[in-house]
C-alpha cells in the first residue's frame, strides 16, 4: 500500500486512545466480581450513542453512560446506589495517560504537527480530564460531539473539526484506538491512524476502509508520521 501523505494536523480520540480506560475496573470488579465487565459496559455505551445519533436523538455521552451502568447492572442482577454512579463520573475523569502518549506527543509536537482532539464526551466544569492526565498542552484546540449533538463515526462531527481548522480532509488525520472511529473518519475523506489497544481489532471484512496507518502504540506512529 503506497504511503499516505503526511498530514497537517493530527486529530486524537481521547477515552481509551490517550487515557486508560482499565481506571474504571476497580469499580466493575466490586460491582460485578469481574474487571472485564468494564468491556461489556463500554460496548452498551459506544451501541447506545450510535443508535441515538441514527435516530436522530441526542443525550450526553456521561449521561448514557451512567445509563448504560444501570443497565448493565439490571442485566445481571446487581443492585446500584447513587455513589456508584458517582464513583463511574470521578472515574472517568480521572483515567491517567497511557505511557506511551506523552513522550509521543512531544516528538509530534518538536516535529511541527498541529494537534487537536476529538471526543465523544461533552465539555464539563473543572479541569478537563486532558489536564488531569497532563496532556491539555499538547492540543491546540478540542472538539466535542456536544457541539454537533451527533457521536462518532457520523460525518458532521468530522466535519465541524475540518471547517474550524480551515484543512481540506484529506490532510486530517484521525488516530484512535477504535476501529469505527478511523472508519467514520476514512468515509469523510481523512486519514486513518489506528492504535491497537488491547480489546481492539482490525475487522477483517469486505468492504471495511484498512486504516492508513495500524501500529500497538502511539510512539511507533510518531516514527512512521515523523519520517514520512
Amino acid at each position: 500500500m503506497t504511503a499516505p501523505e503526511r498530514p497537517d494536523v493530527l486529530v486524537f480520540d481521547v477515552n481509551e486512545t490517550l487515557l486508560d480506560l482499565t481506571h474504571l475496573e476497580p469499580l466493575f470488579d466490586r460491582l460485578f466480581g469481574d474487571p472485564a465487565m468494564l468491556r461489556e459496559w463500554f460496548a452498551q455505551l459506544i451501541l447506545y450513542s450510535q443508535s441515538m445519533t441514527l435516530s436522530g436523538l441526542y443525550t450526553p455521552f456521561g449521561q448514557l453512560g451512567a445509563g448504560a451502568l444501570r443497565m448493565t447492572a439490571e442485566i445481571h442482577g446487581v443492585t446500584l446506589e447513587q455513589n456508584d454512579l458517582d464513583e463511574l463520573g470521578e472515574r472517568i475523569g480521572s483515567m491517567p495517560a497511557h505511557s506511551d502518549v506523552a513522550p509521543a506527543l512531544e516528538r509530534l509536537r518538536q516535529a511541527g504537527f498541529r494537534m487537536v482532539t476529538l471526543t465523544n464526551s461533552a465539555p464539563g466544569a473543572g479541569p478537563t480530564p486532558l489536564e488531569k492526565a497532563g496532556l491539555a498542552e499538547y492540543f491546540e484546540r478540542s472538539f466535542s460531539v456536544d457541539q454537533v449533538k451527533k457521536f462518532k463515526p457520523a460525518p458532521d462531527t468530522y466535519a465541524q473539526v475540518a471547517e474550524a481548522m480551515q484543512t481540506p480532509p484529506s490532510r486530517l488525520c484521525l488516530i484512535a484506538c477504535h476501529l469505527w472511529d478511523t472508519i467514520g473518519a476514512q468515509a469523510a475523506g481523512w486519514q486513518g491512524a489506528l492504535v491497537l489497544r488491547p480489546y481492539n481489532a482490525m475487522l477483517p471484512a469486505d468492504g471495511v476502509p484498512v486504516p492508513d496507518y495500524s501500529v500497538d502504540d502511539i510512539g511507533k506512529l510518531a516514527d512512521r508520521l515523523i519520517g514520512s
